[in-house]
């Protein structure tokens, strides 16, 4: 049964109840590398993976209370997709105020956009948390279905990123763990691919690969702590595009531009001659 457009998107949001602890902080932290790459023991290292003076890395709102699986995308009405062919495309969010350590609150999704490319479709899942309060972040969630176009939508707005010629400001080489899928995948994401060889190579893949919110989130330690003094309160919004797929074990290099008081982003495989694993990243921040 091909997308229903007005159906879907007609759908009423839904609102479900989320709650995180300081321990589901300094795991999500743990899970992208924090106190891996310095000492452990140093003050900047310890605001990530320390009860006391710990802060949250913005992206941990992508796995809160459940993360992206409590938004339920697959089950709206007019979506009868197949998913061995859904890809998670990109990924944005939007932070009106400083993510609390613990808390509680309601999140509230809905199908903001949907996008026919032709071959593929393209959704977009809106999740809003806010708790008592006020809102606390916006998440927008980018789903690739192949197969699933030509249902005579809308084809939507390019949001590709031109990257300055000139050299980065700023270029960080981060090693990642061989264990790093295991260690990240404990923060809710339990797809085999990730963790499974056999399942890998069903995939096509040799060995498994890292959860593209890993990078996601991977890189953007490295945005604050090189460029924003390791403050995860200054940021205000960060998006990306999954390019490519990244391997534990392999070195990630992050190159950074400022341009017009946005951060541009691009993150390579060092060890594959810098094949693209994030593209499109923009990291926007309070001076």
């Amino acid at each position: 049964m091909p997308i229903d457009p007005a159906a879907a998107l007609a759908a009423p949001p839904r609102t479900t109840e989320i709650a995180w602890e300081q321990r589901d902080v300094l795991l999500y932290h743990l899970g992208v590398g924090a106190g891996a790459h310095r000492p452990a023991t140093d003050p900047d290292e310890l605001r990530y993976t320390y009860e006391k003076d710990l802060q949250v890395l913005p992206s941990f709102v992508t796995v809160a209370g459940g993360g992206l699986a409590k938004a339920g995308a697959f089950t709206l009405p007019g979506l009868d997709i197949n998913l061995a062919q859904v890809l998670h495309g990109g990924q944005r969010i939007e932070l009106h105020r400083p993510v609390p350590t613990s808390g509680r609150g309601t999140l509230t999704s809905s199908l903001a956009a949907l996008y026919d490319k032709g071959k593929a479709a393209v959704l977009v899942l809106r999740s809003e948390a806010a708790d008592a309060d006020g809102p606390l972040w916006t998440c927008d969630t980018e789903i690739f279905a192949r197969g699933e176009g030509g249902f005579g939508g809308e084809r939507g707005a390019s949001e590709r990123i031109q990257l300055p010629e000139r050299d980065p400001e700023w270029v960080q080489e981060i090693p990642v763990r061989h264990d790093q899928a295991l260690l990240y995948r404990l923060s809710g994401d339990w797809n085999p691919l990730h963790a499974d060889p056999d399942f890998a190579k069903l995939g096509g893949f040799e060995t498994p690969i890292l959860h593209g919110l890993c990078t996601y989130g991977v890189t953007l330690k490295s945005v604050v702590d090189t460029v924003l003094g390791g403050d995860t309160s200054r940021v205000r919004g960060y998006r990306a595009r999954f390019a490519g797929v990244f391997f534990p074990g392999e070195t990630l290099r992050v190159r950074i531009w400022d341009q017009d008081g946005q951060l541009l982003v691009s993150a390579t495989s060092v060890d594959r001659a810098d094949a693209p694993v994030l593209a499109d990243a923009v990291v926007t921040h309070l001076p």
